[in-house]
């Protein structure tokens, strides 16, 4: 517990001190809002705005999502827009492909991207492929969103991260946000497109908090898809991650700092289409790349990061050989010691920053 001490409160310079402070205080509380609450106030927002959005999903309605992020949305709007639906991925899932091709606009909620498995012909062969194979005459404005990648003490099948997997596909759009900023405004974006997007979200984000800006609590909020954000400056290294892992970044650049490393952190936002231009100018001024991400490492996000660099501009411009921190190549443990050790930590980042700059 805090604790506030009062002096010289009959000086009027002392007064108007704590009344700023108290004013910060209460502004920087007011523009503080967890991932859930804006991933919820994105889905609000744009259901009202559009009469052909609508949500389904499994225990969505009454129950206000598994993580409730779609918590009062069906006391809001009935089950006309927000519809619980049996456990049938497929089933569900070609459902929501049938609406948008339809002209709906269909928010598409699997409770883990793990089970999305269960409808990935929907997702590839009915929603990618059907606006070039139709030559442009059936539009499929529909998002698929839930939680991705690894949880904690959940185990092999609901672990895996699916960036590189629906990255892949042309077709679809995929985003991966980090902050409530990223949440909002590319969910947003997201259901605007034309196009079937990808929205990966982390259920282990859900519930922290992050710093909004008075504009992104606005409602005409939009992230654009397809761009990346400098989330820290830097000259010696660039470090480029995805999702939870932007946090892991950040935290080791913060140590980094600390032996007089400074590390540039590009949070990518989007997997497809990828921000290469932010990337490359990032690598031609740093000289030095590290990719971060949760997935395995083989054909993984990061790999395709490297081949973008090594291919475009800033090829010539590294001075070291990139280096890839990723999850570990097995199916993820269920032990809680031998899962941390399979996903990046700020040693593994640390580690990969000192050997490109070959500092002990």
């Amino acid at each position: 517990m805090a604790t506030v001490i009062f002096r010289n409160l009959n000086q009027p310079q002392s007064l108007q001190k704590i009344s700023r402070c108290f004013s910060l205080t209460a502004k920087n509380m007011a523009q503080t809002m967890t991932v859930r609450d804006a991933l919820n106030a994105a889905m609000d927002e744009e259901i009202e705005r559009d009469p052909k959005v609508f949500l389904l999903g499994e225990e969505v309605a009454e129950y206000d999502g598994a993580y409730k992020v779609s918590k009062n949305l069906w006391r809001k709007y009935g089950d006309k827009r927000i519809m619980d639906t049996p456990i049938t991925e497929m089933g569900f899932a070609g459902i929501a492909v049938g609406a948008a091709m339809a002209g709906l606009k269909p928010i598409c909620e699997f409770m883990t991207f793990n089970f999305s498995m269960q409808a990935i012909d929907q997702v590839i062969n009915s929603a990618a492929k059907t606006y070039y194979m139709s030559a442009g005459k059936v539009p499929v404005p529909i998002v698929f969103r839930g939680p991705n990648g690894a949880s904690a003490g959940v185990a092999a099948q609901h672990s895996q991260c699916f960036a590189a997997w629906y990255g892949s596909c042309p077709g679809l759009k995929v985003v991966s946000p980090y902050s409530s900023e990223d949440s909002k405004g590319l969910l947003k974006s997201a259901i605007r497109d034309p196009n079937p997007v990808i929205v990966l979200e982390n259920e282990i984000l859900y519930g922290a908090g992050f710093e909004m800006s008075d504009e992104a609590m606005s409602k005409d909020f939009l992230v654009p898809i397809g761009k990346a954000k400098v989330e820290r400056q830097g000259k010696h290294c660039t470090i480029v991650a995805h999702s939870k892992f932007v946090g892991t970044a950040l935290s080791a650049s913060d140590e980094l700092a600390g032996i007089g490393v400074e590390c540039e952190v590009i949070n990518m936002r989007t997997i497809r289409p990828m921000d290469e231009e932010t990337i490359n100018k990032s690598v031609m001024k740093t000289n030095h790349l590290v990719t971060v991400e949760g997935g395995w490492p083989q054909f993984g996000v990061g790999a395709e990061v490297c081949a973008r660099v090594i291919e475009g501009p800033a090829f010539n411009f590294l001075d070291a050989p990139i280096l890839r921190v990723t999850g570990a190549d097995v199916p993820m443990p269920y032990n809680k010691t031998l899962e941390e050790n399979a996903l990046p930590q700020n040693v593994n980042v640390i580690r990969s920053v000192k050997k490109v700059l070959n500092i002990k």
